[in-house]
């Protein structure tokens, strides 16, 4: 058997070993738009594709950077080569979290260029957490802590199809201007 994924675009991809040169953005949009939230949990499909443009919007409406903003739409970028596990399993394999941040550390240096920095990495956890609360909420009634978490922007849980999901995924990914630093230093860090 092989060690090796055959991805979207034919690129033979390792996930265990990755190549910055074989993460390809077109495979990570189409997988991640056709890759449902919750192991298909939901009442109704809802992709990570549609999580990450969520994400990505929510850093938009708090005036993040553009590497927050591109942090946003890519932290979960991996689950296009290895798929998910929820959070209460993954917890328990060590060997899944290595693999997992071995590919987020390259998929993030190709595209931003540098490891994400402590700053990023909460405002990410922190905009993925709050669009978890708000997804089960929406597909599921359920609450998962008894005070909603902030959300500067309103989540959009009805994108489209597959293919216009992908499609905007690529779209917000090219748009993105990495050199753009307006996160506002003076706003009261309600939401952090």
């Amino acid at each position: 058997m092989p060690d090796y994924i055959l991805t979207y675009t034919k690129k033979k991809f390792t996930p265990t070993a990755p190549v910055a040169d074989d993460v390809n953005i077109e495979d990570i949009a189409h997988a991640l738009s056709m890759l449902c939230r919750a192991n298909g949990h939901y009442a109704s499909f809802y992709s990570i594709a549609a999580h990450c443009l969520n994400c990505y919007e929510e850093a938009c409406a708090r005036r993040e950077s553009g590497r927050v903003k591109m942090a946003c739409l890519l932290h979960d970028a991996c689950e296009a080569y290895i798929s998910d596990i929820t959070r209460p399993v993954k917890q328990y394999l060590d060997d899944y979290k290595v693999i997992e941040n071995r590919l987020s550390k390259v998929i993030y240096e190709k595209f931003l260029g540098s490891p994400l920095t402590e700053y990023e990495e909460k405002m990410v956890k922190i905009i993925d957490d709050a669009m978890l609360f708000h997804e089960f909420l929406e597909f599921s009634g359920e609450k998962l802590s008894d005070e909603a978490p902030y959300v500067a922007a309103t989540p959009d849980f009805f994108r489209g199809t597959m293919k216009q999901v992908e499609k905007e995924y690529l779209d917000v990914f090219k748009s993105i201007d990495l050199e753009d630093k307006t996160e506002v230093k003076e706003t009261i860090k309600w939401i952090r």
